[in-house]
């Protein structure tokens, strides 16, 4: 399962895309954010071109896990978003994904152009990231209390 991450922002949108098996997330672009239009159907021609499954937006929170109230307007872009789109799209938590992507970009060496340029879409590949290795550790547990629950029966 293909999933394209999204790191939204009233500037720039960052987009990640996962590999076919849904385990890898990698930077794919950064969206100008010049109109919900053109943005969708960038988005659009981005889950044709990568046969995308699903789509993660990353939801800002605080540290204490309250959304940010920046959380207003990417609930809306979401809803309008899958309004628009042929596939799921849900949250995932975003919390310090930014800041993580800076420091993992200043410990490359990337200029300040190239950190400012590719920002958004490192960030949306580490909360596309976060969200792949979470769904893939629940359905692990899903599956060993399955096992467990059919020991149990027999």
């Amino acid at each position: 399962m293909r999933v394209l991450g999204l790191d939204f922002g009233s500037v720039r949108i960052g987009v990640a895309v996962s590999d076919p098996t849904g385990t890898i997330a990698q930077p794919l672009e950064v969206i100008p954010h010049r109109g919900f239009r053109s943005v969708v159907a960038r988005i659009r021609s981005l889950i044709a071109a990568h046969q995308v499954d699903k789509i993660v937006v990353g939801l800002p929170r605080r540290l204490d896990g309250q959304e940010q109230k920046e959380a207003v307007a990417v609930r809306v872009f979401a809803a309008r978003l899958q309004a628009a789109v042929s596939v799921p799209v849900e949250f995932a938590d975003e919390r310090l994904s930014t800041a993580e992507a800076e420091r993992a970009m200043i410990e490359a060496d990337a200029s300040r152009a190239q950190r400012r340029s590719a920002r958004d879409a490192v960030a949306a590949a580490l909360i596309l990231q976060t969200y792949l290795d979470r769904t893939r550790d629940e359905g692990r547990r899903s599956n060993v209390e399955s096992r467990d629950d059919q020991k149990r029966d027999a």
